[in-house]
């Protein structure tokens, strides 16, 4: 009996010999308890439903915030009469603005008392085409080949206007009237004035027109304190050319006539 017990003492001992490394082992097993992480901020977006509009269009924007944000606001140049809807939401309309790209803001309070921030971006555009500038017409004008002269001088008038013109003068008492001017056809008409030989010593305006309208006036002075046309001395006569009488001596005189007394001497 004794060895009965004794072989049984020793069966127990070894079995639980045999099972404490599996015991151990399992209790390796077990994971290790960590701290929890602290959960991360939720995301802060703003969107539009459309990214361009023209001034007038209306847009709807959504936000996408923490629960529990408060002091919610949408602002843009590019927007006028931003309204709040229920639940995260807002509309508004395109305000009218020059072209080009523009930022809308998205500023609130998180539920933790941090400010929450978003941007979102819109493209105004207002859908007509660009104007064609308007050509700044051509400025007419006049010069003058001198600006003085003497009765009987000639002076060359000179205006450019634009090609499309349709007639060209000047005016002035020192030319004795009007002055009318031949067109190349390319905007540019040139004449000849005269100085008026009645013209008296001064200065006058001469006034030029293109198209029938006065776009300048010029100072033209005058001197008529010489002769206008002085009557010129007559030439010597050329020896070459003296006509030698039948008879006589080309002595650069007159023959003498015949005297009626050489008759009576001859007699």
């Amino acid at each position: 009996m004794r060895k009965a017990l004794t072989f049984s003492a020793i069966a127990l001992a070894s079995s639980m010999a045999l099972a404490a490394p599996a015991v151990a082992f399992a209790a390796d097993s077990v994971p290790t308890a960590h701290s929890s992480a602290s959960p991360e901020a939720a995301p802060v977006a703003l969107k539009l439903s459309v990214s361009s509009g023209k001034p007038g269009d209306s847009v709807q924007m959504s936000m996408e915030v923490p629960d529990g944000s408060t002091n919610l606001s949408i602002s843009s140049k590019a927007l006028n009469d931003v309204k709040m809807t229920d639940g995260r939401g807002a509309t508004a309309t395109i305000a009218k603005v020059a072209d080009g790209n523009y930022g809308v803001s998205l500023t609130g309070t998180g539920p933790d008392g941090k400010k929450l921030q978003a941007t979102a971006q819109i493209t105004v555009k207002d859908g007509k085409p660009t104007p064609t500038p308007t050509p700044t017409p051509t400025a007419s004008t006049l010069s003058l080949s001198q600006d003085h002269g003497k009765p009987g001088d000639k002076i060359q008038v000179t205006i450019k206007t634009a090609a499309n013109e349709k007639s060209a003068f000047v005016k002035s008492d020192a030319f004795g009237g009007q002055v009318d001017l031949k067109s190349n056809g390319k905007g540019v008409w040139t004449g000849t004035a005269v100085v008026a030989k009645d013209v008296k010593s001064g200065y006058y305006g001469v006034e030029a027109y293109a198209g029938g309208k006065k776009f300048d006036t010029v100072k033209f002075s005058t001197d008529a304190t010489g002769p206008v046309n002085p009557t010129p001395k007559p030439k010597p006569v050329d020896p070459s050319h003296h006509k030698t009488p039948k008879g006589s001596v080309n002595t650069g005189q007159a023959p003498l006539g015949w005297v009626p007394s050489d008759a009576a001497n001859h007699g």
